[in-house]
C-alpha cells in the first residue's frame, strides 16, 4: 500500500491559491485517470484509491496535516518509504517541479507537521514552484501563499499539473 498526500487548505476561499497546489495536482490526476474521490471523508481527509495507492487531501489546515498522514499510515500500516507528499514551494520559480526521495521541511509548515507526526523527514516529496518574487515582496509570505494565482499563472497550470501527474506515475 502506498500513500500520496496533496497539501492544501479546505474551503472554497482557498481554491486556486498557491498553498493548495497539492490539492490541485491530485484533482487533476483524478480527472485525467477518471478516478473518483470517496463521498465519505476518512480520518479528516478526502480520499480515493487506485489499485494499492491511497490518495488523500487532508481537511485539517495545512499546518496540521501531519495528524491526518499519521492516521493513514497507522491504519493501513504504510511505511515511510511508501509516502509521497505534493506541496508548494515559494522559493522555487513558478512552475518548476522538483522531486526528492527525502529531504527537509525548510520553511514549509505542512512538511514540518508531517515530520513531527511521523517522526522523520525521510519520505518522498514533490515540491511545486509557486514563486513570484515581485508579488511576494508586495504581500509578505503569509498573504502570498494564500493568494490566488495570477491570470497568467493560471493559464500555465494545466501544463504544470500534467507534469506532476506524470511524475506521480513515474515515482509510483
Amino acid at each position: 500500500m502506498k500513500l500520496v498526500i496533496g497539501l492544501g487548505n479546505p474551503g472554497n476561499q482557498y481554491n486556486f491559491t498557491r498553498h493548495n497546489v497539492g490539492f490541485l495536482a491530485l484533482d487533476y490526476y483524478f480527472k485525467v485517470d477518471n478516478l473518483k474521490w470517496s463521498e465519505k471523508p476518512k480520518f479528516n481527509a478526502i480520499w480515493g484509491r487506485k489499485d494499492d495507492i491511497i490518495f488523500i487531501k487532508p481537511q485539517s489546515y495545512y499546518n496540521d496535516t501531519g495528524i491526518v498522514v499519521a492516521e493513514y499510515m497507522r491504519y493501513y500500516k504504510i511505511p515511510v518509504s511508501d509516502i509521497l507528499v505534493i506541496c508548494d514551494n515559494f522559493d522555487l520559480d513558478f512552475g518548476k517541479v522538483r522531486y526528492r526521495s527525502t529531504g527537509v521541511a525548510g520553511g514549509n509548515n505542512g512538511l514540518k507537521s508531517i515530520d513531527k507526526a511521523i517522526g522523520t523527514p525521510e519520505y518522498a516529496r514533490i515540491r511545486v514552484g509557486t514563486g513570484n518574487d515581485e508579488l511576494r515582496k508586495k504581500m509578505g509570505d503569509i498573504d502570498f501563499v494564500l493568494s490566488k494565482f495570477t491570470p497568467e499563472e493560471k493559464t500555465k497550470l494545466p501544463e504544470i499539473l500534467a507534469e506532476i501527474a506524470d511524475k506521480i506515475d513515474e515515482i509510483l
